[in-house]
């Protein structure tokens, strides 16, 4: 399998070697992305403490625009035409980062939209998974040499406002990646009882291996250092479902993880990766499986890593 992937993913991989430097499409095939694993530190992830009225008065005397040019928000979307638009113009309203948008395939107009808002366009050739689109964000990202990678869901569920105090934790030295959770504060939209079951479940998992609480661990609102997206290139990370299981591949690894509170709404199409009654139940099967894989396998040195 990884063989048939990596040659259908070629065409990609040329296309990003000689992408010019602020491209507004990249048409992707499958080579550039090898499908392959998320967030703690050798001390797990830990809850950054909440700043109240010092993060008012930090938030107020920060130049957003010293942001500029170091990183990137990183959107993976697949038939996201309906909502894209405003989410773009969202994100453009609070953090002066470049928009990097892998079209997974879609079949209707969300890479017409992108550009049209001007962001940068990465397109599959068909639907990959969530996983495969964010790889190949990350190689993207790495060939840009951004300093820090935000991605947000394309579906409005992802309030923007939180993306410079996500992107700062990293910038300032605080943390290799940090976690946006819906739980510390429980503002917003907050999930359904049953898929809640399975991220009480999964964070417990994911607490105990690291040592630390993890309150959201189905989290897709992150913010990742350079290391760490670059790390991401390699095939240890899943191409499907990236959640608990990378939580730990970064602990084992030893990156550096944290959460800080963010707010969520509910999604303006309505409709989820995990949604139905088979896909939540394949979900939490998949997870379990590569959770025991990532335990089983060596601890992975990031420097050793071929990319």
């Amino acid at each position: 399998m990884p063989t048939l992937l990596q040659s259908l993913m070629s065409p990609l991989n040329a296309q990003l070697a000689s992408t010019p430097e602020a491209p507004t499409e990249v048409a992707a095939a499958e080579d550039s992305v090898a499908p392959t694993s998320d967030a703690p530190t050798s001390e797990g992830i830990e809850a950054a403490p909440t700043e109240g009225g010092t993060e008012e008065d930090s938030e107020e005397s920060f130049d957003v625009e010293s942001l500029r040019g170091r990183g990137a928000v990183l959107i993976p979307a697949y038939n996201e035409e309906q909502c894209l638009g405003e989410v773009l113009d969202r994100i453009r309203a609070h953090c002066p980062f470049d928009i990097v948008i892998v079209d997974d395939g879609s079949v209707d107009k969300t890479a017409k939209v992108a550009r049209a808002h001007g962001a940068t366009v990465l397109r599959h050739p068909f639907n990959m998974g969530y996983g495969a689109a964010l790889q190949t964000g990350y190689k993207y990202a790495a060939k840009r040499d951004y300093e820090v990678l935000v991605q947000i869901d394309a579906d409005g569920q992802h309030d923007p406002t939180y993306i410079v105090p996500l992107a700062r934790r990293i910038l300032e030295g605080h943390s290799d990646a940090c976690v946006g959770s819906r739980f510390l504060i429980g503002e917003g939209y907050i999930p359904p009882l049953a898929r809640r079951a399975g991220m009480v479940l999964f964070g417990k998992i994911a607490s105990i291996v690291t040592h630390r609480r993890v309150t959201d661990p189905t989290s897709g609102y992150q913010a990742l250092s350079r290391r760490v997206f670059t790390f991401f290139k390699s095939d240890l990370f899943p191409a499907d479902y990236p959640d608990a299981d990378v939580l730990i591949l970064l602990y084992r690894a030893g990156f550096r993880a944290e959460e800080i509170p963010v707010a969520m709404r509910a999604s303006v199409t309505g409709q989820s990766m995990h949604g139905g009654i088979l896909r939540p139940m394949f979900y939490v099967f998949k997870m379990l499986l590569s959770i025991c894989v990532t335990l089983l396998r060596e601890p992975p040195d990031p420097e050793r890593i071929p990319h």
